[in-house]
C-alpha cells in the first residue's frame, strides 16, 4: 500500500471516529431535551387547569409565557441537533441504476402542494434522452428537497421555480433556477459554509449537508446568484459508461 492510500485511509478512520463521538454526544445531549420539553409541556396545563379567577392569574400567564418561550428554544435546538447529526453521519451510500427524471418527477409532485401554497410556480423541462445515473434515491431526494425549500423561503411572497435536466459532458445536469431576490458576493462565498446562514431559526447545515450528499454520489454542486436576478443551483452527476442510455423506469 502506498503512502498515499495509508495516508488517505488515516483521515477515513480519523473522520470515522469523529463521526461515531459527536452523533453520540448529539444523542445525549437530545434525551435529557426531550425530557425538558416534556416537563414544559406537562407543567404549561397545570397553569391551564388553574382557576381563571384567581388572584394569582396575572404571575400564572407570565409563567406560562415562559413555559412557551422554553418549549420553542428545545423544538429549536432538537431541530438543529437533527439538522447536525444529519451532516456528521458518514453513510455507505447504496447506489443503484436509475433515471434522474423520474425521481425528480416524483419529487415535484410531492413537493407541490408547498410550492403552491406559497404562490410558486414549477416550471418542468426535463430531456426525455437522459443517461442512466447510479443513485442513493433516500438520500439523493433529501438533498434536492432541502433546495427546493430554500428556493420556496426565497421566493417569498410568490414566484417562479425552473427545474430542467439535460445531458452534460459525461453527466447529467439538474438545474434549479428561482426569481428570488438573490444574494451578493459575500453571502454566496458563504453559503455552503456549516452553520452560515440568513434564515432566522436556521441552523446553516442544509447547503453543506446537500453537498456533501451530491460529492457523495461523485457529482458537484455550484450556486450563481446576484441581487435582484435570482439563484440558480446545478448538480451534475456522472453517467457511467456501462449503464445503458435511455429512460429507466422504476
Amino acid at each position: 500500500m502506498s503512502s498515499g492510500d495509508e495516508s488517505s485511509r488515516s483521515r477515513a478512520e480519523t473522520y470515522a471516529e469523529f463521526a461515531a463521538l459527536v452523533g453520540t454526544l448529539a444523542h445525549e445531549i437530545r434525551n435529557p431535551l426531550s425530557t425538558i420539553r416534556l416537563t414544559m409541556e406537562l407543567l404549561a396545563e397545570d397553569f391551564e387547569a388553574t382557576d381563571p379567577q384567581s388572584p394569582t392569574k396575572h404571575r400564572d400567564r407570565r409563567a406560562k409565557a415562559k413555559i412557551e418561550l422554553v418549549r420553542q428554544e428545545c423544538d429549536r435546538l432538537q431541530k438543529l441537533l437533527g439538522d447536525f447529526l444529519d451532516f456528521a453521519r458518514q453513510e455507505s451510500l447504496v447506489l443503484e441504476p436509475g433515471s434522474l427524471n423520474a425521481e425528480i418527477e416524483q419529487l415535484l409532485d410531492f413537493f407541490a402542494p408547498q410550492a403552491e401554497e406559497n404562490s410558486v410556480e414549477i416550471v418542468r423541462y426535463l430531456d426525455p434522452e437522459l443517461p442512466t445515473v447510479r443513485l442513493d434515491r433516500e438520500t439523493f431526494r433529501s438533498a434536492v428537497l432541502n433546495l427546493l425549500l430554500n428556493a420556496v423561503q426565497a421566493l417569498d411572497g410568490g414566484g417562479q421555480l425552473v427545474v430542467r435536466t439535460r445531458p452534460s459532458g459525461l453527466g447529467v445536469v439538474l438545474e434549479l433556477i428561482d426569481t428570488g431576490p438573490g444574494m451578493d458576493t459575500e453571502t454566496l462565498s458563504k453559503a455552503f459554509r456549516a452553520f452560515y446562514t440568513t434564515k432566522q431559526g436556521g441552523s446553516g447545515l442544509g447547503l453543506p449537508t446537500a453537498r456533501k450528499i451530491i460529492e457523495a454520489h461523485g457529482g458537484t454542486i455550484d450556486m450563481e446568484s446576484a441581487p435582484s436576478r435570482g439563484t440558480k443551483v446545478t448538480i451534475w452527476l456522472p453517467a457511467p459508461p456501462r449503464l445503458p442510455t435511455g429512460h429507466l423506469s422504476r
